[in-house]
C-alpha cells in the first residue's frame, strides 16, 4: 500500500493521519539561522494545513548530518517508525534528514517497509514507495552532500590563505588574545541555532591579564616548574580556559606549546611564518619551553604530589643503600619522618631535616662568593641568527610542500627533504632553548634576603634548587643526647655539593 493510499485509508477510517516532525540545526545547512524553533513552527504549519496529527517531534541540535556524528533523536525516530508510530515524516528540507547516501538508503528501506511518506516545507513531498520518488530523494541527497563538501573546501582554502598571511583563521578564542572592540556582531548560537549579538573581538591584540599569565607560566617552566603546579595555580587563582572550563594538564601543555604565543602562524600543525598578532612570549623562551616539554628524558612524577622538600631526593646513607627517602608517619602516627622505602633503619623527623637543609642552603647562597655557583650564561648563543635560520628552514619546508602539491616533486625526495628540514629545525630549537632556560639558583643568589626569596619559591622550585645545588644523604644517627642537649644528630645529614664547595 502506497503512503498516499494508506493516509487515505486512515482518514476514511475516521482517524487523522499520524505524523512526526524531525528538526536539526548545524553549521552547514539550507535554512541556516532558522533555528530549531523556526523549523518546528514551519513543519507544524504544514501538518495543520494537511490535517495531520503530530504525535512526536524529534530534535537533534547542533549535529551535522554530513559529519557522520550519531544523531540520537534521528535514530529514535527510525525505531519509532518501525513500530508504526506514524505514516508521515515532516522536515523543513530533505537535507535536515540526511546527507549521507548510506543514511538515505536505510531511511528509504524503513519508509518503504512501513508505508511512511516524507513531506518537507521547502522541497515538497517525496513518495519513497516509487522508483521516481527514490530517484528524486537520492538526487537531492547528492546535491546536499556536494554543497557540504564544496563548502568544506572553501572554508579550508580560506583558512589556509589567512594562515599564510599571518591572520586569525577563526575558531575558539585562543587564551591570551581577543580584546573587545566595543562593537557587537551577530552570531549563530551553537545550542539554539538562533542569532544572538556578541562583542566583537580584536584577535590581533593581547588580553593583558591572560598575557601576563602566559608569560608567568613560561618562566615557571624555564625555571624548573611543572605543568601540574601550574594547573594548581590556575585552580587557586580561578583562571579558566576561554570556554570557562577548569584548566587541565593537557590544556596547560597545549597552551604553553602554541607557536602563536611567540607570534608564529600555523597551518595544519606546520609553522608557516610570522603572524600579525601581538607576540606574548619571546621566541627564544617559547622554543625553550617546547624543547623542555618535548624532551623524552624529562622526568614526570605522575604519582602523589610531593609535600616535603626532600621526598625521594634525600638519599639513604645506611650501608651504602642510596635509595630516595620517603615520608611516613611515625611516633604513633603523630609526626612525619623520612624513612628508607626498604624499611631498614629508623626515621628522621621531616620538619627538622627540611629546616636544617634550608638553613644550610640559605647560608651558602648568602655568602659573597655565591655568584660563583651560577652556571655560565649563554653568551655564545646567537639568538637573532638562530631565529633567522629557523625562518629559512620553515620557508624551505613551505616551498617543498608547494612543489609536492603541484606535482613537481616526487614523494621520496619530498619526504627526505622534509625529514632533513625537521631535524635541522629541531637542532635550532635546542640551541635557542639554551638561551632561555633559567638556572634554578637565579633569584636566590644576590637576593637582599635569601631566606625570604627561598620561601617565596614554593615547594616545586625549592626542590629544583636542591636538585641543582646539593645531594643530601641521611646517614645512621648516633643514639642518645647530642652535645647541644637535643636528640637530633645534625652530623648524620651529609651534604655533597654539586657546585662549588662548602
Amino acid at each position: 500500500m502506497s503512503p498516499t493510499l494508506r493516509s487515505a485509508v486512515d482518514v476514511a477510517a475516521g482517524g487523522k493521519t499520524r505524523a512526526v516532525i524531525y528538526c536539526r540545526i548545524s553549521q552547514d545547512r539550507t535554512g541556516a539561522g532558522l533555528g530549531v524553533d523556526r523549523q518546528r513552527e514551519d513543519c507544524e504549519a504544514l501538518a495543520e494545513r494537511n490535517g495531520w496529527d503530530v504525535v512526536e517531534v524529534y530534535v537533534d541540535n547542533d549535529v551535522s548530518a554530513f559529519s557522520g556524528k550519531k544523531r540520537k533523536d534521528y535514530e529514535r525516530m527510525l525505531a519509532d517508525l518501525q513500530q508504526g508510530t506514524a505514516t508521515v515524516v515532516i522536515a523543513w528540507h530533505t537535507d535536515r534528514l540526511h546527507r549521507s547516501p548510506t543514511e538515505l538508503e536505510k531511511y528509504i528501506n524503513v519508509c518503504g517497509k512501513h508505508g511512511v511518506s516524507t513531506h518537507t516545507v521547502q522541497a515538497g513531498a517525496l513518495d519513497l514507495a516509487t522508483s521516481s520518488g527514490r530517484l528524486v530523494a537520492r538526487m537531492l541527497g547528492d546535491v546536499a552532500r556536494h554543497e557540504s563538501e564544496h563548502k568544506g573546501e572553501r572554508v579550508a582554502r580560506a583558512r589556509q590563505q589567512k594562515a599564510m598571511a599571518g591572520e586569525w583563521a577563526g575558531g575558539i578564542r585562543p587564551f591570551g588574545w581577543g580584546v573587545p572592540t566595543g562593537e557587537m556582531k551577530k552570531k549563530t548560537d551553537r545550542k539554539t541555532g538562533e542569532e544572538v549579538e556578541v562583542p566583537e573581538l580584536d584577535m590581533l591584540k593581547a588580553v593583558s591579564e591572560e598575557a601576563e599569565a602566559l608569560r608567568f607560566w613560561t618562566d615557571e617552566i624555564l625555571s624548573g616548574g611543572s605543568i601540574r603546579s601550574l594547573v594548581k595555580w590556575c585552580a587557586d587563582k580561578g583562571v579558566t580556559t576561554t570556554r570557562g572550563n577548569p584548566v587541565t594538564h593537557q590544556d596547560m601543555r597545549d597552551m604553553l606549546m602554541r607557536p602563536r604565543n611567540a607570534g608564529i602562524a600555523v597551518y595544519k600543525g606546520e609553522e608557516v611564518g610570522p603572524g600579525k598578532w601581538e607576540a606574548i612570549v619571546d621566541e627564544a623562551k617559547f622554543r625553550a619551553v617546547v624543547a623542555i616539554l618535548s624532551d623524552p628524558s624529562r622526568t614526570v612524577n605522575r604519582g602523589a604530589r610531593p609535600k616535603w622538600v626532600g621526598s625521594l631526593l634525600y638519599l639513604c646513607g645506611r650501608d651504602g643503600c642510596g635509595r630516595g627517602m620517603t615520608v611516613t608517619m611515625s611516633g604513633g602516627r603523630s609526626y612525619p619522618s623520612y624513612r628508607c622505602p626498604t624499611g631498614h633503619g629508623g626515621g628522621r623527623r621531616a620538619e627538622i631535616v627540611d629546616r636544617y637543609v634550608e638553613d644550610v642552603i640559605v647560608e651558602r647562597l648568602s655568602r659573597p662568593d655565591a655568584h660563583e655557583l651560577l652556571l655560565p650564561g649563554p653568551e655564545d648563543v646567537d639568538v637573532s641568527g638562530l631565529q633567522a635560520e629557523a625562518e629559512q628552514i620553515r620557508q624551505r619546508m613551505k616551498d617543498l610542500g608547494g612543489l609536492f602539491g603541484a606535482g613537481q616533486l616526487e614523494l621520496a625526495p619530498f619526504t627526505e627533504g622534509m625529514d632533513t628540514a625537521r631535524a635541522q629545525l629541531d637542532g635550532v630549537t635546542r640551541q635557542l632553548a639554551r638561551a632561555a632556560t633559567q638556572d634554578p639558583l637565579v633569584g636566590l643568589v644576590g637576593a637582599p634576603d635569601v631566606r625570604k626569596a627561598w620561601k617565596a619559591l614554593g615547594l616545586e622550585r625549592q626542590r629544583n634548587v636542591l636538585r641543582a645545588l646539593v645531594e643530601v644523604t641521611l646517614k645512621t644517627p648516633r643514639p642518645g643526647r647530642m652535645p647541644d642537649g637535643g636528640y637530633f644528630d645534625y652530623g648524620a645529614v651529609a651534604f655533597g655539593w654539586k657546585r662549588g664547595t662548602n
